[in-house]
């Protein structure tokens, strides 16, 4: 039973990270490209609260859970599944660290625009093309993730 409730946890909070993610890049992307610092401003302050609502915990369930799930199985850690896992896990919270603090950057340089009521610098626009290029790298990590998961091969 504790097997399953691990793999259950494991599962969820997979979804949960995940699906965090996918909708936080939409819209902000969406909404930086409306230009509308007011806007942006708004929703970049709410992705970076949903991070640390969603994403950060799950970030540290999924490892804690996999781990357990792994000595729970008695599987080897020398899989190359589960080694390639754990490598695009890291390469994804590699990714994700730094986005959290662009988001932050991005939200106050978007406040600041909103409150002058200013264009977006070319400062935001960087750092939004930085910001796509680390979670796309992310986005496709987890992809690899999830195929290893469900099929053991690697």
């Amino acid at each position: 039973m504790t097997y399953l409730v691990i793999k259950w946890l494991h599962v969820l909070s997979s979804t949960i990270l995940f699906g965090t993610g996918i909708g936080s890049a939409f819209y902000m992307l969406l909404t930086s490209l409306g230009r509308d610092p007011r806007t942006i401003a708004r929703v970049t302050k709410l992705v970076v609260l949903a991070d640390w609502l969603f994403t950060t915990p799950t970030a540290i369930i999924q490892p804690a859970t996999g781990f357990y799930l792994v000595h729970l199985a008695n599987m080897p850690l020398a899989s190359r599944w589960l080694a390639w896992s754990i490598a695009l896990y890291v390469l994804a919270i590699a990714c994700w660290l730094p986005v959290v603090f662009l988001q932050m950057r991005l939200a106050a340089s978007a406040r600041v625009s909103a409150e002058t009521g200013g264009p977006l610098t070319a400062a935001y626009w960087r750092m939004l093309w930085i910001w796509v290029a680390l979670g796309a790298l992310a986005f496709f990590a987890f992809l690899g993730i999830f195929w290893l998961m469900v099929t053991k091969l690697a």
